[in-house]
């Protein structure tokens, strides 16, 4: 195996199950190859929504302060190094086949799937680095997912929602479960979403975690202006700027993310100016993410119902001098009826598509599920999603907007049409 896409190939063969929760044979793995102590304090950030945005702001805000951060995070968009940044860098290809090297002399005959294998590398490298902070973004659920084996000092859950219903069950309660599953007793627990399932707060005060939740111990109050004040359980007071990610909800995640930081204690000291800078410097690419061109494209990897909501309301704020057109592909386990539903009565044409993921949804299921709630609207089926693009494009005219949205693949795709460098993973805009 000589590049990483032939590590990344060759990982994808060591289990036959490509998802397989649980802690009992990541654990093992990690016992041979890591540290009982981390030797750094560690924040792990799960939710349905939110979690890579929180992720993002904690780690800003903590590189504005001085500290040298390493955070862990997918999917990825561009490049599989996305995953895995050290002081706000994503790691090499070297690095990062060094480490699978080293995981896979550490697991023996043990069956690892894509997923815990990047986890381990990622805390690999992560304790080579021997940093101030690590940020952990659960990948599914929170229980047991492989993030979990490390006991975090501050977990933080952004959202509960309805997504991957077949691991993590039917109901909300069901979710708030599975997500609560990340909170440790006797150590801080934040709750990004002020309505969020009674079920979750239950489960972490079950456990004696000290609960903080945004609309009780912490608040975010707006102001004019897009300015916030950010009050702390202890009764501290912050005027901040709005943060750079967009939408009403990144003030939710913000005020988790600070209250999250300021539960480090004195080694880790925060301080205003920080978080006001580190609000101005957080971004994730794909989320809400406006690129202006002739027609102006809004990329958001929104792929269930909650999300799209999101997607909407930032829709209407943004506004759209022109036509508003809609691309959009998602993967086969998802509800596309959910997903479309609260952009309906917002966008005129709608192109129907599918990814060149193997797990994607076909355009024509995909045109036969939405059949219903598309009925009033222009609707073309397209195979694949340079034919989308190019198809939405044509229609459009100087002015127009065309929202790109249902999958983390299919915002790859729109990266790469509208110019993307795949060498550093951001796009040039």
């Amino acid at each position: 195996m000589k590049t990483l896409d032939d590590c990344l190939a060759w990982q994808s063969t060591l289990n036959p199950k490509r998802m397989d929760l649980g802690l009992e044979r990541v654990a093992r793995v990690w016992a041979r190859l890591g540290p009982g102590d981390l030797g750094f304090p560690v924040i792990t950030v799960g939710g349905t929504n939110g979690k890579g945005s929180c992720a993002a702001l904690i780690e800003a805000m903590a590189e504005a302060a001085g500290y040298r951060t390493v955070c862990y995070s997918s999917p990825h968009l561009l490049r599989y190094n996305e995953r895995i940044r050290i002081a706000g860098a994503p790691v090499s290809d070297a690095d990062l086949c060094r480490a699978f090297e080293e995981v896979e002399a550490a697991r023996g005959e043990t069956p690892l799937t894509y997923f815990e294998f990047g986890t381990l590398a990622a805390l690999r490298l992560f304790v080579e680095s021997a940093p101030d902070l690590a940020i952990l973004e659960v990948g599914l659920g929170g229980r047991l997912d492989a993030v979990n084996l490390i006991d975090a000092d501050v977990s933080v859950v952004t959202s509960v929602g309805h997504d991957h219903q077949d691991w993590l069950g039917n109901t909300l309660e069901d979710v708030a479960v599975e997500k609560a599953g990340i909170f440790r007793p006797g150590r801080p627990a934040i709750i990004g979403q002020p309505d969020a399932p009674a079920r979750l707060r239950r489960e972490a005060e079950g456990l004696g975690a000290q609960v903080m939740q945004v609309g009780r111990e912490i608040r975010a109050m707006p102001e004019g202006g897009g300015g916030w004040i950010w009050q702390g359980p202890r009764g501290e007071r912050f005027a901040l700027p709005a943060p750079r990610l967009r939408g009403q909800v990144q003030y939710h995640n913000a005020a988790a993310a600070i209250a999250a930081l300021g539960c480090l204690g004195p080694g880790l000291p925060l301080f205003p100016d920080a978080i006001r800078r580190g609000l101005g410097r957080a971004w994730l690419p794909g989320r809400f993410q406006v690129i202006h061109r002739e027609v102006t494209w809004i990329l958001d990897v929104a792929h269930n119902q909650e999300a799209a909501e999101v997607l909407a309301e930032n829709l209407r704020t943004l506004g759209c001098p022109g036509r508003l057109r809609a691309v959009l592909a998602v993967l086969g386990d998802k509800d596309p009826e959910a997903v479309a539903g609260p952009l309906v009565p917002l966008v005129e044409t709608w192109y129907l598509s599918q990814s060149d993921d193997p797990r994607a949804m076909p355009a024509t299921r995909l045109a036969q599920r939405l059949a219903g709630i598309l009925s009033d609207a222009e609707t073309q089926v397209l195979p694949d999603l340079p034919h989308a693009f190019g198809a939405a494009l044509a229609d459009s005219a100087p002015g127009d907007c065309l929202v790109v949205f249902g999958s983390f693949t299919t915002v790859e795709a729109a990266l790469r049409r509208v110019g993307a460098d795949p060498s550093a993973g951001i796009l040039l805009s």
